[in-house]
């Protein structure tokens, strides 16, 4: 081939229509492949025949929710459209039934939920910048406590209103969606409410997971929202950084922005798996607090005590962002497939249940945005990370939020929210409780 030939290809190369970094051709084939594999009944199990499939699927729906109108620019583009258009061909029997077996395995029993939080915990708090990360966690809590408060005074107040009650809104529907998710919060919460009221776990719990279902999509929704109207308002937002700095501070280490290095990812991905392994362990003598918590907790402190050598911080937060850029798309499809049931959120939606989770919502937002500005918190980051990471569905939510507010690298608080703060709110339901009856 001529030079002038080469030239003109690579031309073309440049101009031509790309999903996820391929020639719409070149895509074509590689889901022709995928999906043909997929009917014949031959997708392999394992991670394997997951990454194919759901690589693609993800692509596509991110494709059609950053160009769908008012999808892009209003209720979270890309994010949203994969998980609830991969529940969708769920619930609706698109996939085969061996292919949703084998995504649903791939993100629980095999651990792919746990392996993408491991990095983007250990990379993101290991990219920070030391000073701020203490400023910042000595504010959070009552940032945490704004959003909780707010919602469920908000909830009461309209279920007061609307002939609801203002117990049942606050015990039956703002507590489960302010409590941490699925297994950290309806379970453990269904099992406190059962003994209390003397009822069966498994009815609390029939009662409080569309409550949690459906905050979760709304609060999905609203991170949408959120990080528009932070593009229309921008003295509303830091852009990602959850702290309002002064000139001269950085987020990011300088150090830790260097050129790849792919040792270096080999040591960034082995501190994730490590520091997840380390909390683990802690939490094996110290059940009370959740896992990832002491995982957060060990990692903020090795950052702080600044112990790490600055080149290995460098690995884990390249790893980070490797992970991010390229399997946050895998891990949507995972959350629609394996922890979305559409069927529940359709059935909840009578209009009072739909306004009472939307009250709680809006009061998590608005609490956590107004205590995380007096204390020196951006209000849109701040109503993300501690009002909707408290109202989402734990690390799942945490991660759709995230990315459908284009924050992903604010986990570490995410997850604060999610595990200490849902922790929180087990106790706050026992106190509750002991008012109530």
């Amino acid at each position: 081939m001529t030079t002038s030939a080469v030239k003109l290809n690579q031309s073309f190369e440049k101009q031509s229509y790309k999903i996820i970094g391929l020639s719409l051709p070149m895509f074509c084939i590689l889901a022709a492949v995928a999906f043909l594999g997929t009917y014949l009944g031959v997708l392999p199990k394992g991670m394997i025949g997951a990454f194919a499939l759901m690589m693609i699927v993800g692509a596509i729906f991110n494709e059609i929710g950053t160009h769908l109108p008012i999808v892009k620019d209003y209720l979270g583009g890309g994010a949203i459209v994969i998980i609830f258009g991969s529940a969708a061909l769920v619930t609706y029997g698109v996939f085969p039934e061996y292919t949703v077996e084998i995504m649903t395995n791939f993100m629980k029993s095999e651990g792919f939920l746990n392996f993408y939080i491991a990095a983007l915990i250990t990379g993101s708090i290991l990219g920070m910048d030391r000073n701020l990360l203490v400023k910042a966690a000595i504010r959070y809590l009552p940032a945490i406590i704004g959003g909780v408060v707010t919602a469920l005074g908000l909830v009461g107040l309209v279920g007061a209103l609307i002939g609801y009650g203002a117990k049942e809104a606050i015990l039956y529907i703002g507590v489960p969606i302010m409590g941490g998710g699925m297994g950290a919060g309806a379970v453990p919460l269904s099992k406190i409410f059962g003994e209390d009221l003397g009822k069966d776990t498994t009815e609390m719990l029939s009662v409080m997971v569309p409550a949690v279902a459906l905050g979760n999509a709304f609060a999905i929704v609203v991170a949408g929202l959120l990080d528009k109207l932070g593009k229309a308002k921008r003295d509303l937002t830091g852009n990602g950084e959850l702290m309002k700095i002064n000139k001269g501070e950085a987020v990011v280490d300088k150090q830790q922005n260097v050129e790849i290095d792919y040792k270096a990812m080999g040591i960034g991905l082995l501190l994730s798996v490590i520091f997840f392994v380390w909390g683990k362990m802690i939490g094996k003598f110290f059940p009370q607090i959740h896992s990832y918590a002491w995982m957060i907790l060990s990692v903020a402190i090795v950052k702080v005590l600044g112990i790490m050598p600055r080149e290995y911080e460098a690995g884990a937060f390249q790893w980070f962002q490797f992970i991010m850029k390229n399997l946050t798309g895998v891990l949507l499809v995972g959350i629609g497939v394996a922890y979305t049931n559409l069927n529940q959120i359709i059935d909840a939606f009578s209009l009072q249940y739909v306004l009472l989770v939307g009250v709680t919502i809006i009061g998590a937002v608005i609490g956590s945005g107004i205590v995380g500005r007096i204390v020196g918190f951006y209000p849109i980051e701040s109503s993300i990370t501690a009002g909707l990471c408290m109202a989402n569905m734990g690390g799942t939510g945490d991660v759709a939020v995230l990315s459908a507010s284009d924050r992903m690298k604010l986990m570490p608080f995410a997850q604060i929210s999610s595990r200490i703060g849902g922790a929180f709110m087990l106790i706050l339901a026992s106190l509750l409780l002991k008012l109530f009856i």
